[in-house]
């Protein structure tokens, strides 16, 4: 008799899952970009929207759907620039009293309604 090893028994090696994919994000970073380009004229709504279109596109971006969080966060990044300018618009004029000289441009009639 040959002084032979025993025979080795097979051992797989552990299966690693896969990460799962969450396309959930960059659809939804779609979405509130294009809600946040509504949205950007009205700042207590623009803000909150835009802000997390652009969280959630860069959370997309790890995902399989990759062009559609892009898209989400270039138009949620849009947005927001809007609404902070917009915001310094209103502040600028509401601080300057220009609404105040435009005013008198304003035909009587329509101001009854207006105030």
């Amino acid at each position: 008799m040959e002084n032979t090893p025993p025979p080795q028994q097979y051992v797989p090696e552990p299966v690693t899952p896969a990460k799962p994919d969450k396309p959930g994000l960059a659809i939804a970073a779609l979405v509130l970009g294009i809600l946040s380009l509504c949205a950007w004229l009205l700042p207590i709504c623009g803000f909150p929207i835009s802000i997390a279109g652009v969280i959630l596109g860069i959370l997309g971006l790890k995902t399989s759907k990759k062009g559609m969080a892009v898209a989400g966060l270039i138009m949620a990044g849009i947005a927001l620039l809007l609404t902070l300018l917009w915001t310094i618009f209103g502040a600028v004029v509401n601080s300057t009293g220009i609404m105040q000289d435009l005013w008198q441009f304003v035909p009587p009639e329509f101001q009854d309604y207006i105030q």
